[in-house]
């Protein structure tokens, strides 16, 4: 039996595609029993609860005692249940859910480390979590997840890099699996009519050249970069459209009350991104230069290509800018000067390529490795 291990991570579409999905997928192989276990805030517990168990009917969600700070509190409750399941691996999402799996490690309990980025450089740059106690022992909890951990997945070799330049940490049983695509991606009917019925119902011409931005307007982000590259195109040409699918900010709609005809919002569920995406003609990723982006793994680069989009993205962007130069499938933002659409048999080549290099099922051999 093993657990896959969540600390404070709610329900949303990363939530679904990094965490159920994987746990689907490793069911999904011959002789692997599996179950999630996932620590959620108390706040909008039972909502939070809900829509997790509606994913998975089986998961285990309980919740985490009062303030991150006191995540130690929350080790009874897991000893209590490794006592019923009698796990021989806990696959630990995140530095706070290592060290918990820590309690009950043993010589024949392993943990695993599922590293998501750098968490002291995140918190550090981006002030994630402002408990001034828990910031205060974040490195040394980092290290303990990367050192003392039996196994580590990596969202990114510069990650890794990270790791050895941080914290002296030494190469072993450690894979590098970057955020892969959830189901909904790999199964989407992907046909000229199919785009083309995605463009009109959002009213789009074939002469309109769209821009998807999908995801946050969080802090690492780097939402004014967005803007910046944004405008010029927008006050050039009434044929430049910009879709955003997120939640209205105060940033977006700036941009749109200004350019009302060129620029749409919508936020829509994550079984639907799929159809929205498709509407589009280049996917954006541009981010600020920082830690927390050079060791990153975003998984909207990977949903971009399922979808046809060649991504527009900024330099140093974890495995990702060297990605694109070298298999042709975007553009570095500074050098962006495309006046042609992608075609939709270059449309086929990026999806292929995502499905080639982003998909559960080209990572087997690591998930199974970690957990034998």
């Amino acid at each position: 039996m093993t657990i896959f291990l969540t600390f404070n991570d709610a329900p949303s579409g990363i939530y679904s595609s990094q965490v159920i999905d994987v746990v689907r997928f490793f069911r999904e192989q011959k002789g692997v029993s599996i179950r999630l276990v996932s620590f959620i805030s108390l706040r909008g517990f039972f909502k939070a609860r809900k829509k997790i168990k509606a994913q998975m009917s089986d998961a285990l969600v309980l919740p985490m005692f009062p303030k991150m700070s006191n995540w130690k509190k929350n080790r009874h409750l897991l000893q209590l249940l490794c006592l019923f399941l009698r796990p021989k691996i806990l696959i630990a999402r995140g530095i706070i859910a290592a060290n918990l799996a820590f309690s009950v490690k043993s010589a024949r309990r392993k943990v695993i480390y599922d590293g998501r980025g750098a968490i002291a450089a995140e918190w550090t740059e981006y002030k994630v979590v402002t408990d001034s106690a828990l910031v205060s022992e974040v490195a040394i909890l980092e290290s303990r997840a990367i050192n003392e951990s039996d196994g580590q997945i990596a969202v990114s070799t510069k990650l890794i890099e990270w790791w050895v330049r941080e914290y002296h940490f030494k190469i072993k049983k450690t894979f590098v699996i970057p955020c892969t695509i959830n189901a909904v991606f790999e199964n989407l009917e992907f046909t000229p009519s199919k785009v083309e019925a995605a463009r009109l119902k959002l009213g789009y011409s074939e002469r309109d050249h769209v821009f998807v931005y999908s995801g946050s307007v969080a802090s690492w982000q780097g939402f004014s970069l967005v803007e910046r590259f944004a405008i010029p195109l927008l006050s050039g040409s009434a044929t430049i459209k910009f879709l955003f699918l997120s939640a209205q900010d105060e940033k977006i709609k700036q941009i749109q009350d200004r350019f009302p005809a060129q620029v749409k919002v919508h936020i829509c569920p994550p079984s639907e991104v799929p159809e929205y995406l498709l509407a589009g003609n280049f996917g954006l990723l541009i981010r600020e230069q920082s830690v927390t982006n050079e060791v990153a793994s975003p998984v909207k680069f990977a949903e971009y290509l399922a979808c046809g989009l060649p991504v527009i993205i900024s330099r140093g962007i974890g495995d990702y800018s060297d990605f694109v130069v070298k298999n042709k499938c975007g553009f570095l933002a500074e050098d962006f000067a495309a006046e042609n659409l992608p075609s939709f048999e270059e449309r086929k080549k990026f999806r292929a390529i995502a499905l080639t290099a982003f998909t559960k099922i080209n990572f087997k051999q690591s998930y199974l490795s970690l957990i034998q």
